[in-house]
């Protein structure tokens, strides 16, 4: 989409940008029957799925024309619709009837004094903006725009009627700032990032709206040159005058959030007492001890510990890792999962490595992915030191085997919600019964709205500290048994660099 804005020609020298900004065009490109926009306020999200509408209504049924219905919780957020989509009209040419002003038939007296207005195109069809009663979408067809969808009083309903949509191939649009965590706009979301609905989510922020263009195009309105000073200082008193609902308003984060976030019920459901947790601590100075002295030790406790327990493996499942790295403070942990012909992710057992060497990780990691039944591959903590592990392990099985991740905000906002759900949905099982293993669970909380580990440690059964080890372990496992499908691995073993080879580390 290319039509320039009609701005003063004192605010722009250079040509003017496209109409839509980044995101809003990313909102507008998804073609998916349910997409949902989670946004900061006033980042023109309804006035780009106006755009949309217009051209949509004004199509014909062959280029994929159908009837629009908008819904809004006030009348002046529907006069605001409607009149950016007669402003899209005007601008792409599509002829338009007359704005029809009408009354619902309600059912009380607040209600029959909102209009409703309708906007009718050659095309046959038209944008209809309705009252937010769930029984206004019965018997019709088409495109279904839910605008600031969290604040409606009736929005479990309403979105059940509007799903009704999706079967005759209608699509629905879910666009809302949060309004709490407990508000079934936010399950909506938490629902298709689980993976337990289809559709898309997209989020945009006020500070990435910002970075967008935002206050650019506030610029271009006023007829004002663009500074980056005077941009941070308007973002400044945007935040300041939303104070303590900013977070809410403008990042995103659903209010009242905090609090364990998976149940101790839920938790010990999911676990075994036939799961072991395999514990290997090494004592201040060895790391200083000889490499074959070292490698030695450690081969002596995989025998003795972990290969009984390897021989014991079905042979016909597929099998996958989690790794998540510390080295003297935190713990590392691999948490292994085989999968199932039913698709059942089952933990064989756990393992738990403190103050253990780099090059004793290494030796561990690699004795346990080469022996795992029909490995497809592993996800593997990348930050800081954990950067080299997941290296050397990419190194060895393959790009596409293992995932190297950092583990971002963004990372704990998509894949913390798919392991909640296979908790809940019986699909990820037999985790160990260990009261360590329990208190990482525990200890995810909603930080800033993203299910995820506070910068807070604890102290385990050995007196040692943890950091919610192995919960991310757990989640870098099943993000690798959601993410890694390209067939099992062979490794065949090879001679390593001068100083590394095999006669001295013994794998």
């Amino acid at each position: 989409m290319s039509v320039p804005f009609e701005v003063p020609n004192t605010a722009l020298a250079a040509a003017p940008p496209a109409v839509l900004m980044g995101y809003q065009q990313r909102w507008v490109a998804d073609t998916s029957p349910l997409k949902v926009e989670e946004k900061s306020r006033r980042t023109g999200l309804t006035w780009a799925e106006a755009s949309d509408n217009v051209l949509t209504s004004a199509s014909e049924r062959s280029a994929g024309g159908q009837n629009v219905y908008y819904i809004a919780y006030n009348q002046d957020m529907t006069i605001e619709y409607i009149q950016a989509c007669a402003m899209w009209a005007r601008v792409f040419n599509r002829a338009a009837g007359e704005i029809e002003g009408g009354f619902w038939d309600g059912e009380s007296e607040e209600d029959k004094a909102i209009k409703t207005y309708t906007i009718r195109f050659p095309s046959g069809f038209r944008i209809v903006a309705l009252s937010s009663r769930p029984s206004n979408l019965r018997g019709r067809q088409g495109i279904i725009v839910i605008d600031e969808a969290a604040f409606h009083d009736q929005l479990g309903e309403l979105l059940k009627a509007a799903m009704a949509m999706l079967i005759w191939g209608g699509k629905v649009r879910v666009i809302s700032t949060h309004n709490g965590t407990e508000n079934p706009f936010n399950e909506l979301v938490t629902e298709i990032r689980a993976g337990r609905r289809k559709g898309t989510v997209h989020r945009v922020t006020f500070q990435e709206a910002v970075a967008d263009g935002l206050y650019r195009r506030v610029c271009m309105r006023l007829g004002k040159a663009w500074t980056a000073e005077d941009e941070a200082e308007w973002m400044a008193g945007v935040y300041s005058f939303y104070g303590d609902g900013a977070a809410e308003e403008l990042d995103c984060i659903p209010a009242n959030s905090g609090g364990a976030w998976l149940s101790r019920a839920l938790i010990e459901s999911r676990m075994s007492a036939n799961t072991p947790v395999l514990r290997w601590e090494c004592k201040p100075g060895f790391e200083v001890l000889a490499d074959h002295i070292r490698a030695a030790e450690a081969r002596d406790w995989l025998e003795a510990q972990m290969l009984p327990l390897l021989e014991k493996l079905p042979t016909d499942v597929l099998s996958f890792d989690g790794e998540d790295f510390g080295r003297s403070g935190d713990l590392s942990v691999h948490v292994p999962l085989l999968q199932h012909q039913n698709l059942v992710r089952r933990c064989p057992f756990m393992v738990e490595l403190r103050n253990v060497p780099f090059r004793q990780q290494e030796q561990i990691a690699f004795y346990l992915l080469d022996r795992l039944p029909r490995f497809m591959g592993g996800a593997f903590d990348a930050r800081g030191n954990g950067q080299y592990l997941a290296e050397v392990a990419m190194q060895r099985y393959g790009v596409s085997r293992i995932q190297q991740v950092m583990l971002t905000e963004a990372w704990y906002r998509e894949n913390m919600p798919p392991v909640k759900a296979a908790l809940e949905d019986g699909t990820l099982d037999d985790l160990a019964k260990d009261a360590d293993v329990l208190a990482d669970l525990r200890a995810v909380q909603m930080v800033r709205g993203v299910p995820r580990i506070p910068d807070v440690r604890s102290t385990g059964e050995d007196k040692g500290k943890r950091h919610g080890d192995a919960a991310v372990a757990v989640a870098l496992a099943y993000y690798a048994s959601r993410e890694i499908n390209k067939g099992p691995v062979t490794v065949s073993s090879r001679a390593r660099r001068s100083g590394l080879g095999v006669s001295l580390l013994g794998y």
